[in-house]
């Protein structure tokens, strides 16, 4: 591992150039043309490693490296293109350096994690060091807005895998995740009746009401000791103020850390019953399944650690509320997340940072687990 580790400690310069690459690259979701300029940038970067599989799709091109390794076992590396941030939103500017940070859109979810993998495989390469697995590298244009693009792909090359790997940042504390919550929203659409509030009230039946009864209902189906949360966090609803509302519409958002409390949700939530005169109508719910720990997950977590302890890390298992591409495949094959960049301040404008002089020892981490999974 020493050599290894000293080989990306002398690297870290060009790393952390090739991040701010991909910063500069803005790509936000749904903006294809963007999100291909970092996928051309990255092709050209994998293409020395393996095969290049380029699927085109209207939200942005997936991306599939296969790096031939062991033929007996197969890793998958999960990493997503697409940021939340539009074209121009940071006004601070694409990239900063302050200290030990360097600040950037995107740059810790999850550009970061990308290159890091990308000089993980480089530095067992040019140490002549042969991976003890067949890689499939799979960087996906929509991770960010439920992965409807991605989500055939990543089920598919994790069926039959040995192991998951996800590129998104470890826990604030460093650790490894073990667990994520599922997450999805229920959309619902409440019909009342419209009339004059005036002179005939009692002629309509109001959504607004209708679709509070329904918010009082559904946030008793929460369950905190078990982690399972329902926010109705969205509303529209009515027209002008001396008209009866007739139509509402409301998201809640639903996260649970096991599939029994989704079910549970799922069934409970259709039996509330709309007041008098109006109706529901509920679509959507669960988007991505929790990640819940498995045996084999918990084994990679036992391998990563010791890697980590000879590097001069200590990371834990850490459970997580927000959702990751690893969700879709923990179920499918052993899943252990959070092998992406340390840094900070996800999703904040202007904020979002990496620490510099983590770069070597995180890519250390990846490189040689691959060589022990």
């Amino acid at each position: 591992m020493q050599a290894i580790l000293d080989h990306l400690k002398a690297s870290t310069s060009s790393i952390l150039s090739d991040v701010e690459t991909l910063v500069r690259l803005e790509s936000p979701s749904t903006d294809a043309t963007h999100i291909n300029l970092v996928q051309d940038t990255l092709e050209a970067w994998l293409k020395p490693f393996g095969e290049i599989t380029r699927t085109p799709h209207n939200l942005g091109d997936i991306l599939h490296c296969r790096i031939p390794g062991s033929l007996s076992k197969r890793v998958v590396l999960l990493a997503h293109a697409d940021t939340v941030y539009s074209v121009g939103a940071w006004k601070s500017g694409l990239w900063r350096i302050e200290g030990d940070q360097a600040f950037g859109p995107g740059g810790y979810d999850m550009k970061a994690g990308i290159v890091q993998a990308i000089w993980a495989i480089r530095t067992l390469k040019t140490l002549n060091l042969e991976p003890s697995c067949t890689i499939d590298f799979l960087i996906t244009p929509d991770e960010e807005i439920a992965s409807h693009a991605g989500r055939p792909h990543i089920e598919a090359l994790a069926t039959g895998a040995s192991a998951v790997l996800v590129l998104e940042p470890p826990h604030l504390n460093g650790d490894l995740k073990v667990a994520r919550k599922g997450v999805g929203m229920y959309t619902v659409k409440v019909f009342g009746k419209a009339a004059h509030q005036g002179t005939e009230p009692e002629n309509g039946r109001n959504a607004i009401v209708s679709a509070a009864h329904f918010i009082a209902e559904v946030v008793k189906l929460q369950n905190l000791t078990l982690g399972t949360t329902l926010g109705p966090n969205v509303i529209h609803g009515g027209s002008v103020t001396n008209v009866v509302a007739d139509e509402v519409k409301l998201e809640v958002d639903i996260r649970v850390w096991t599939l029994a409390e989704a079910e549970r949700i799922e069934r409970e939530i259709r039996l509330i019953q709309p007041l008098e005169g109006t109706r529901f109508e509920i679509t959507d719910g669960l988007n991505r399944p929790p990640m819940e720990p498995t045996p084999g997950s918990m084994a990679i977590l036992e391998k990563a650690q010791k890697i980590a302890n000879e590097i001069g890390f200590h990371p834990g298992a850490a459970r997580v509320g927000g959702g990751s591409d690893g969700n879709f495949t923990a179920t499918i094959a052993p899943t252990l997340d959070g092998f992406g960049a340390f840094g900070k301040n996800a999703h904040q404008k202007d904020l979002e940072f990496i620490t510099i002089s983590e770069l070597a020892p995180r890519t250390a981490l990846l490189a040689g687990l691959l060589l022990e999974l």
